[in-house]
C-alpha cells in the first residue's frame, strides 16, 4: 500500500477511535477539525473496506459493535506504534520540528482543545501537538508518568508524583429527571443525594464525586454502571435514576434534564498535570498558550495564582 494511503488509513482509525471515546460523531469532527458529514463518510468508507460494521449508531451516539470491541484493542496498539515510528523518524532524520504530546478528558478535549491548539498554532508553527483523548483519569495519569504524554488536562488527583497548575474550578451539578420535585429551587442540597438511585458518570468523575459525598456525610445507592456522559443523562431523564456532573461537562446538554448547582458549592479543579522537571521552554509556551485562552473562555481570573505547584504531599 502506498504510503499517502498508509496516512489515509491511519487517519481513519484515529477518527475511529477518537469518535468512540467521545462517543459523538459530532465531538469528534469538531476535536479533529473535520465536518461531521466528513467524519461521516470516513467512516462508512472504513467499514466498506474492512467487511463488517465497527459502530453503532443511536440517538444516544456512538459505540463498538461486538466486531468492534474485538478489533478496538489492535486498532489502538496500531496507532501507538506508528505514533512511536513517526516520533523515529523524525528523531532519525534531524527534523528540526517540536512535537508535545497532549491528553485530556473529552470535556476540555472538546471546549477548550481546539482554541488552545489554533492560538499556539498561531504563536509557534514550528512545533506540532498530538492530542489524545482518555478514557479515565487514571489512563491520563498513568500515560503521564510512563513518558507517553508530556502533558494532560484532567482533574486534580492526590497524592500524585505530578507537577500541577490549576486553570479552573468547574462546579458541581445535581442532574435531575425534568420533573424532579426540585424544579423551581435555586439549588440542590447535597444531603438530598442520600440513599437515590445514583447513575455514577466514568472517566474518573467517581473520584471526584466520591470525594464530595464523603465530605458531605452522603451515602446515594450508586447504580453499577460503565457508560458515557450521553447515556448518563439520558437514562437520568428517563427516570433511572440521578447523576451529578459539571459545568462543563453538561453543556450543551442542560435541555434534556433539570440541573441545580449542589449546596454547599462544590466543583473539581481543573488544570495542568505533567511530570516533575519536565518543563521546557515549548512546554512553557503551550502551556502558558493554555491559560490565556482558558481565561478567555471562562471569563474569569486564571485559577493559578502563583508558578507552578505540585499537590499536597509532594515534595
Amino acid at each position: 500500500m502506498a504510503e499517502s494511503e498508509n496516512t489515509m488509513e491511519s487517519k481513519k482509525l484515529e477518527a475511529l477511535m477518537m469518535a468512540v471515546d467521545l462517543g459523538s460523531f459530532t465531538r469528534a469532527a469538531e476535536v479533529l477539525g473535520y465536518t461531521q458529514s466528513g467524519l461521516t463518510h470516513m467512516m462508512n468508507s472504513l467499514e466498506k473496506e474492512i467487511g463488517f460494521p465497527l459502530l453503532e449508531r443511536g440517538r444516544g451516539g456512538v459505540r463498538l459493535t461486538a466486531e468492534g470491541e474485538r478489533v478496538a484493542p489492535a486498532v489502538r496498539d496500531f496507532l501507538d506504534s506508528a505514533s512511536r515510528l513517526a516520533g523515529a523518524f523524525t528523531q532519525a532524520g534531524d527534523v528540526r520540528r517540536e512535537v508535545i504530546r497532549v491528553g485530556s478528558y473529552a470535556s476540555m478535549g472538546v471546549h477548550w482543545l481546539p482554541g488552545i491548539i489554533r492560538s499556539f498554532r498561531e504563536e509557534c508553527p514550528g512545533i506540532s501537538v498530538e492530542m489524545r483523548v482518555t478514557n479515565h483519569v487514571a489512563e491520563a495519569y498513568a500515560a503521564l508518568l510512563q513518558g507517553k504524554l508530556d502533558l494532560i488536562f484532567a482533574s486534580r488527583q492526590e497524592p500524585g508524583d505530578c507537577q500541577w497548575i490549576p486553570l479552573w474550578q468547574d462546579p458541581m451539578y445535581a442532574v435531575l429527571p425534568p420533573e424532579d420535585p426540585h424544579q423551581g429551587r435555586e439549588c440542590f442540597p447535597l444531603r438530598d443525594f442520600d440513599g437515590l438511585d445514583f447513575i455514577m458518570p466514568y472517566q474518573g468523575f467517581d473520584l471526584d464525586i466520591m470525594r464530595i459525598f464523603r465530605t458531605a456525610g452522603v451515602q446515594p445507592s450508586v447504580q453499577p454502571s460503565v457508560v458515557d456522559d450521553p447515556t448518563v443523562i439520558s437514562m437520568v431523564r428517563h427516570g433511572l435514576g440521578v447523576s451529578m456532573m459539571t459545568e462543563l461537562t453538561l453543556r450543551g446538554y442542560t435541555q434534556q434534564v433539570l440541573t441545580l448547582p449542589v449546596a454547599p458549592a462544590a466543583a473539581r479543579e481543573l488544570g495542568i498535570a505533567l511530570r516533575p522537571r519536565s518543563m521546557g521552554v515549548p512546554l512553557r509556551r503551550f502551556i502558558d498558550c493554555a491559560r490565556r485562552v482558558v481565561r478567555e473562555i471562562t471569563g474569569e481570573k486564571d485559577a493559578n495564582a502563583t508558578d507552578i505547584q505540585a499537590p499536597d504531599g509532594i515534595k
